[in-house]
């Protein structure tokens, strides 16, 4: 009887490895074969006390010795998280091959996108494959920031968020999304309105700023605080068929958005996504674009959409680039 459950006890163990159950779970199954056994055979078939009390004595020190030793790893977590920045586990190698054997990144470029910091304004239409593809690309640390909630008309294109998520801030929604697909990225959210004082302070902890909002508020905001930090703005629009994007980063060359855009388009000239429309895979289209300026301003690889204005048709599948000046009078950057 002692062998029989010696032997049913190792196969809970054997199994519970083989299909990852949780060390607590494995224990008690363990725990709930040892006791039946003892007690059937104790009270039933008159057993051995002395050798059940062995065998419980000797899996408790086991036990014991094991959540020691869980304790002793956990504390010993954090000197693995403050690792310097850049050094790899062999899961993060062997999820980034394919960047680190491209020519142009290589472990280098990797190491670069792990040690920085992007900001994404909006989790929207262009938000949602900006994040998911930093994430993917591991972009060491993504702040988000959006002041909305996941609305049902948003899944039509905004693959970030899921049909469970409706009704909870986009920021959340974005969050969770982008730890379930790495884990090995820091993401911050922020659930609220950009304003004037808080990208102040919030695009100085950031290397790359990128503009996905709907509004053009909010696009001068982002704008003049990425020219007054001296930060790179990345800017994607789009509506019904078509959009566009451009690296607005005077302090190296070329204009920033307002030298592009001097003032808002009158009311109707410049309608919303919900009023005019925008055919789904176009935010996918463009803000996978944003999402590769991004890698290459931060890897330093390639040529940079700075000083162009690139152009998307999707309606007959065309793509273009117009060149953009810096404007001699812009409030904005040519302070001075």
């Amino acid at each position: 009887m002692v062998l029989a459950t010696l032997g049913v006890m190792a196969m809970v163990w054997a199994l519970g490895g083989r299909l990852r159950w949780p060390r607590a779970l494995v224990w008690s199954g363990m725990a709930l074969v040892y006791v039946a056994a003892a007690v059937f055979d104790v009270t039933l078939a008159e057993g051995n006390l002395a050798a059940w009390a062995l065998i419980g004595g000797f899996a408790a020190c086991v036990g014991l010795y094991s959540a020691a030793l869980s304790r002793l790893k956990a504390r010993a977590e954090p000197e693995v998280a403050a690792k310097p920045q850049g050094t790899f586990r062999e899961a993060e190698l062997e999820r980034y091959a394919r960047h680190i054997v491209l020519r142009e990144l290589g472990g280098a470029g990797q190491k670069k996108l792990k040690g920085a910091k992007v900001l994404v304004i909006g989790a929207g239409g262009l938000g949602s494959p900006v994040l998911m593809y930093l994430a993917a690309a591991g972009v060491g640390t993504i702040g988000v920031i959006d002041d909305d909630t996941v609305d049902n008309s948003n899944l039509q294109r905004q693959v970030i968020h899921r049909d469970d998520m409706i009704g909870l801030p986009k920021v959340q929604s974005a969050c969770e999304a982008m730890l379930a697909l790495n884990p090995y990225v820091e993401v911050r959210p922020y659930q609220r309105r950009l304003t004037a004082e808080l990208a102040e302070s919030l695009f100085a902890e950031y290397d790359v700023i990128l503009d996905g909002t709907d509004n053009f508020e909010t696009r001068y905001l982002s704008n003049a605080a990425a020219v007054a930090q001296g930060k790179p703005l990345i800017s994607g629009a789009l509506a019904q068929w078509e959009g566009q994007l451009s690296v607005f980063h005077p302090a190296v060359s070329g204009p920033c958005y307002q030298c592009v855009f001097p003032e808002a388009p009158e009311a109707g000239l410049a309608p919303s996504c919900a009023a005019a429309g925008v055919v789904a895979p176009l935010p996918g289209v463009i803000g996978t674009m944003m999402a590769l300026e991004a890698v290459k301003l931060l890897t330093g690889a390639g040529h940079v959409t700075r000083g162009e204005l690139l152009i998307y048709d999707g309606l007959y599948g065309e793509s273009r680039k117009i060149k953009l000046a810096p404007r001699k009078d812009c409030p904005i950057c040519q302070k001075g």
